[in-house]
């Protein structure tokens, strides 16, 4: 097939890669355009970018598709189909008609569950036993578009970040599938009266409250790993530290909530209680408990915030 790609993040460059080897012409990548980044706030194309520059191909990064001009370059492509994952910007209805097939979307969740911008963070955070990767007809609603094959997995103790590089391969491999042959795939309308959104992550939401179960903040410590982290506050010499808690266990104990129940780091929640197995420390690299502890000695009795 002729077709045009849109993604932005490393999430959509496994789609990327498996459409260009699997022989499809790739007519034009869209893709957000580069954003300043690290110290010296130098513009950095988006992973996507890299990749299809690598690949040879044609790259195109507008930084909004309505006008009648990105409209009209977009359909002088003459794209059987567009490929959309995590693009990061709004198709107008224009756009979604140009191609032949319209557009189809690798989406991060089964649908109609976390539909949204969150999809992966949620479904973790909420305790989902599984989550999956949903290929879908995209129309003018969020995420609301019929469903032309949903491939699932185990959710078990990965973190964000890992299902976020689990799924984007999950999802290549299921839009090649579809490509392959269109017509099995038949399309199923979502059920709107199940559907469930997934907000993006606010920073604020992101500290850990430690009155809530051992499980919940387990679970929200997977959900905000790697980015942005679950973080709590603990005295240090100069005030209140921010530490972020990158991956934790649950573990039998009682205490106040935030309460260091002993030198090995259990900390007491609403219910239960969590050991830290990997922390980050502002301005700091991640670290096991262990590191973290050889150089910040807390004490067994100590109120985390």
């Amino acid at each position: 097939m002729r077709i045009t790609f849109m993604g932005t993040p490393d999430f959509a460059v496994p789609a990327l890669v498996k459409l260009h080897d699997a022989g499809h012409q790739i007519a034009c990548v869209y893709t957000q355009p580069p954003r300043p980044a690290g110290r010296g706030k130098k513009l950095r194309p988006s992973p996507v970018q890299a990749k299809a520059e690598e690949l040879g191909l044609e790259v195109r990064s507008p930084k909004s598709l309505k006008s009648d001009e990105a409209k009209a370059e977009f359909a002088a492509l003459g794209a059987d189909v567009a490929v959309v994952a995590a693009y990061g910007l709004i198709l107008p209805q224009a756009v979604l008609d140009a191609p032949v097939h319209g557009c189809l979307n690798i989406h991060a969740s089964i649908l109609p569950r976390w539909r949204g911008a969150a999809p992966i963070h949620r479904a973790v955070m909420a305790g989902d036993e599984e989550t999956g990767v949903t290929i879908m007809q995209m129309e003018a609603g969020l995420d609301t578009g019929p469903m032309l094959g949903i491939v699932r997995t185990p959710v078990g103790r990965k973190t964000t970040g890992e299902l976020t590089e689990e799924l984007a391969e999950i999802g290549a491999e299921a839009m090649v599938r579809v490509l392959a042959d269109l017509h099995a795939f038949p399309a199923e309308v979502q059920d709107d009266a199940a559907a469930i959104y997934a907000p993006k992550i606010d920073k604020a939401e992101a500290r850990i409250d430690w009155s809530a179960n051992a499980d919940a903040i387990e679970a929200k410590v997977r959900g905000l790993a790697p980015f942005p982290g679950a973080w709590f506050e603990m005295e240090g010499a100069g005030g209140p530290e921010r530490v972020k808690l990158l991956l934790a266990e649950t573990i039998a104990g009682s205490g106040e909530p935030g309460e260091v129940l002993d030198t090995d780091l259990a900390i007491a929640c609403g219910a239960g209680a969590i050991r830290p197995i990997r922390l980050q420390r502002a301005g700091k690299p991640a670290m096991g408990r262990g590191d973290f502890l050889r150089g910040r000695l807390v004490d067994a009795g100590t109120r985390l915030s």
